[in-house]
């Protein structure tokens, strides 16, 4: 999260991007509740007080507040906000939830709802940075060749996230992480 300052959200909120770091969102699908750990915490977070000053745009500071508990593997509590924003970037962190859940279709149907989210452009041309050092791949290429397509992710996630040891696993997180980023700073600025 380079771009934006984190400066912008509130302490409990930066507070919450540092626990469990080295695990956080590293499950392309996961199983389970969640970071037990970090439940807490994320109750007491609301559109209201996610930021260090009250935000200008309630929806994007919610869609952030989705992004926070995807973060920490709550995909419950992360759906139930984003299915109530009527705005692309609550259908991107719900097609995201869906993704990590491993209901691919229905990723690809929200995903569909928000192809020209202003955050995609970003994601393509950092995602390229990400893609490089990886051996090349059909479905990989994929992924930017006419900007960042989502779909091909879905695709590319479907295909390797029960195979650890497939090399474009490895890739899936990464590139996973770093869409949440760009979307998350995406929200951050647009909140306020």
């Amino acid at each position: 999260m380079n771009s934006a300052p984190l400066d912008r959200l509130s302490q409990p909120a930066r507070d919450l991007l540092k626990l469990n770091v080295t695990d956080a969102y590293t499950k392309l699908v996961v199983t389970g509740s969640g970071n037990h750990e970090a439940y807490p915490q994320l109750k007491q977070l609301t559109a209201d007080n996610v930021l260090s000053q009250k935000p200008t745009n309630p929806d994007e500071a919610a869609a952030l507040l989705s992004g926070l508990w995807l973060w920490h593997d709550c995909l419950d509590e992360s759906h139930k906000l984003s299915q109530q924003l009527h705005t692309t970037s609550g259908s991107m962190w719900h097609a995201i939830m869906h993704r990590r859940e491993g209901d691919f279709s229905n990723s690809k149907y929200w995903y569909a709802r928000c192809e020209n989210h202003p955050s995609l452009p970003t994601l393509a041309a950092q995602a390229n940075d990400v893609i490089n050092p990886f051996p090349a791949d059909k479905r990989v290429l994929k992924l930017t060749v006419r900007g960042w397509d989502s779909d091909a992710f879905v695709d590319l996630v479907e295909a390797v996230y029960d195979s650890p040891d497939d090399p474009r696993h490895k890739l899936a997180i990464a590139l996973q992480q770093l869409e949440w980023r760009v979307l998350f700073d995406h929200c951050m600025r647009a909140a306020i």
